[in-house]
């Protein structure tokens, strides 16, 4: 394998999932996702964990990704150690024990137009 690409914490600063969407679900159910890269020959164990502008923060939530493997992690689906709220504002934080390049992406389908957002996580200092 050749050098690690990618890093072991990242901040995703803008997290917001709508209570409702429109169209078919799950395809067209809004969320947020992050996708995960781990180009490493070992598996990364993944903890993220959630902050709020009113409460205390929640997590962690834990994740595998597989060696050489990448995973889209719907952040409407974690519900472990509490679901994630809808209609909240929060921000996130992703920590791995490798290296991994993590990518922030939005549907937002309350509208017939649908908008989907994506963007780079901050690759944080090892």
């Amino acid at each position: 394998m050749t050098a690690p690409i990618g890093h072991r914490r990242w901040a995703i600063a803008e997290g917001y999932i709508p209570s409702w969407g429109t169209g078919p679900e799950p395809d067209f159910t809004s969320h947020e996702t992050a996708c995960i890269l781990n180009a490493s020959d070992d598996d990364a164990s993944v903890e993220i964990t959630l902050y709020f502008s009113d409460r205390e923060p929640a997590g962690p939530y834990r994740v595998t990704v597989p060696a050489r493997r990448t995973s889209h992690v719907r952040f409407n689906d974690l519900d472990d150690p509490e679901p994630v709220p809808l209609a909240t504002d929060y921000a996130s934080v992703i920590e791995s024990d490798v290296p991994v390049v993590v990518q922030h992406t939005r549907l937002d389908s309350r509208q017939a137009e649908n908008a989907l957002l994506s963007t780079t996580a901050f690759p944080a200092p090892d």
